[in-house]
């Protein structure tokens, strides 16, 4: 088990961007912007061969709409932690949260580090006198936007850590590659939750995995990052990801919401299976189905979550149920659950769906089959000639999973029209009961053997080549003297 260190501070006093640095990733949203962060986020640290889980979190007692969330989040980062790096801005000096920041931690008798950010463009000297009010006997000097003094501060968590006995060595021989690939396989299986804005995508996850991980408040673009939550049930390992709401381009304009649609689009690129939360009580409305061709394009498995069900009359229920229907018609083979994130109701069946569609997306078949397969689709509905010539399917092969894809070789292929190519990708899906899952097909175009090859004549050949082409020479000449 790895000992836990959290950044905690203020709004707006870097840590995130020291996250990004300790974590040697960009997964932290960063702008200059307070209360950007407003969901606990993980990652792992290296200490000289020691690996360190460092949470990220936002800040403590702020002026923003959603601050008593975001204290209560950070609370649970300090409750978990065994270290606490307490973020100062040396730049503009102390301030009443400040005080109330280490009030907080000295009260509930927190081991913590005080660091001092932001030292470029300001004295060491200036900044240590403003936080000497506190009595620290030696703050750490950092500015984490330059790498400066990071070295110094991963000192002083290593030597705290050890003091009270947190640290064990990583085995030997294991490199960070290693670490890497054994941390993706624990994640197991990978489920982002998208949608809109305020469509209840935080309070679902808060519900699959029990407690208030994620900051919900009934108000549009309250996650503005996505945010990875590894958790276990009934003996599968899972890895959520809550992400921003996605709106059209055009109703974006501050340029953090850009980033946050950014984060989500890749959220769906890394997942196996996309959780696609509607509002029940507004139905399938357009940007849900922007959101939805999203996801095809990355090529996600998906299942649709119809949220809020349980406000709805029976008049109302059959109403968008019907929109449902004739808007998602398209893609039939995506499974539909109507749940209520607040309630639970519903949502238990969800991980059914889930697990499901992720086996279906894992296409374990052979090569035997999927030809047996092609052929039977073929041969039920022939492919249409071009100029003449008859499009050949011969062989097809299994080119990957998550999503399934199949590789057809055959002659002619890249000739196939859209509607035949359709054909076989419905052929597959439902041969192979691939719900939830698109199916991508490849096209790989048979080689002559005899491409690009000369035949070599015998010397009797080569004989009769040269005499008719002597003839012709000689005929030609008498044809110029008449």
């Amino acid at each position: 088990m790895h000992p836990t260190v959290a950044l905690v501070g203020r709004p707006n006093v870097g840590k995130s961007t020291l996250f990004n640095k300790l974590t040697r990733s960009r997964d932290a949203l960063v702008a200059d912007v307070p209360g950007l962060t407003r969901d606990r986020r993980y990652g792992r640290c290296q200490l000289q061969g020691h690996t360190v889980t460092l949470i990220d979190t936002g800040g403590l007692f702020g002026d923003d709409v959603l601050s008593a969330s975001l204290t209560q989040q950070t609370q649970l980062a300090v409750n978990e932690a065994d270290l606490v790096v307490l973020l100062l801005d040396g730049r503009e000096g102390v301030t009443s949260a400040d005080e109330d920041v280490v009030d907080y931690l000295r009260k509930e008798n927190v081991t913590f580090i005080p660091v001092v950010n932001k030292i470029d463009g300001v004295g060491e000297d200036q900044a240590l006198v403003e936080v000497a009010q506190f009595g620290f006997v030696e703050p750490v000097m950092i500015s984490a936007s330059h790498s400066r003094g990071l070295r110094g501060l991963q000192q002083a968590m290593l030597t705290s850590l050890e003091a009270n006995g947190l640290l064990t060595a990583d085995a030997d021989g294991a490199d960070e590659a290693d670490r890497e690939a054994d941390d993706d396989e624990a994640g197991g299986i990978r489920v982002a939750v998208v949608g809109r804005p305020n469509v209840g995508k935080s309070t679902l996850i808060n519900r699959l995995i029990g407690e208030e991980r994620q900051v919900v408040f009934d108000m549009p673009g309250t996650t503005k990052d996505a945010i990875d939550i590894p958790f276990s049930r009934d003996g599968t390992d899972y890895t959520l990801i809550d992400t921003a709401g996605v709106r059209r381009k055009g109703k974006v304009d501050e340029i953090t919401e850009k980033f946050s649609v950014v984060k989500a689009l890749q959220a769906m690129e890394r997942a196996h299976v996309v959780i696609l939360v509607v509002d029940a009580t507004e139905g399938v409305v357009e940007q849900d189905l922007h959101v939805l061709q999203y996801a095809l394009d990355a090529g996600a498995a998906m299942v649709l979550a119809v949220n809020k069900w349980d406000g709805l009359d029976h008049t109302q229920r059959d109403h968008v149920q019907h929109t449902v229907e004739r808007r998602l018609n398209f893609i039939p083979w995506v499974p539909i659950q109507r749940i209520s994130a607040l309630h639970g109701t519903g949502v238990g069946h969800l991980f059914a769906m889930v697990n499901e569609v992720f086996e279906a997306g894992e296409f374990d078949v052979t090569t035997s089959l999927l030809t047996r397969l092609v052929r039977s689709l073929v041969e039920s509905h022939p492919a249409p000639s071009v100029r003449g010539r008859q499009i050949k399917i011969k062989v097809a092969t299994r080119a990957g999973a998550h999503p399934p894809t199949v590789l057809v070789h055959g002659n002619q292929l890249e000739s196939l029209p859209g509607s035949y190519r359709r054909y076989l990708e419905n052929g597959f899906r439902e041969a192979l009961n691939l719900v939830g899952n698109p199916v991508r097909i490849e096209f790989r175009e048979s080689d002559n053997p005899f491409g690009g090859r000369r035949n070599k004549l015998t010397p009797r050949q080569q004989y009769r080549r040269d005499r008719v082409i002597r003839h012709r020479k000689d005929r030609a000449k008498k044809k110029s003297r008449r």
